[in-house]
């Protein structure tokens, strides 16, 4: 398995409901073929460098977790879907091998 870092972020507007389902819909697929957490950062509120959907600040989350390459796709997958998810970026982690 590889290590990756996935850092995304919902609209600070949307309820603790879609927030908590967002995560969990997350968890779901990093873990469905066997992948693992490693941590999970909420960095909360920030400014973003851009408008995005019309909103100016972003409710930003970073996870670290170990996967197989495979699951990546499924995972972009499903953050593209999520209403909840604004922007997110996948980035793999050479470093903590």
């Amino acid at each position: 398995m590889k290590a990756y870092e996935l850092l995304f972020f919902v609209d600070p507007a949307s309820t603790d409901e879609a927030r908590a389902g967002a995560m969990k819909r997350i968890e779901v697929a990093i873990a469905d073929e066997g992948g693992v957490i490693d941590s999970v950062e909420n960095w909360g509120k920030r400014k973003l460098a851009f408008e995005v959907d019309h909103i100016t600040e972003g409710d930003y989350t970073l996870i670290n977790f170990h996967a197989d390459p495979t699951q990546i796709t499924e995972l972009d997958r499903v953050l593209r879907i999520n209403d909840a998810v604004k922007r997110h970026m996948i980035v793999r982690r050479t470093d903590k091998d």
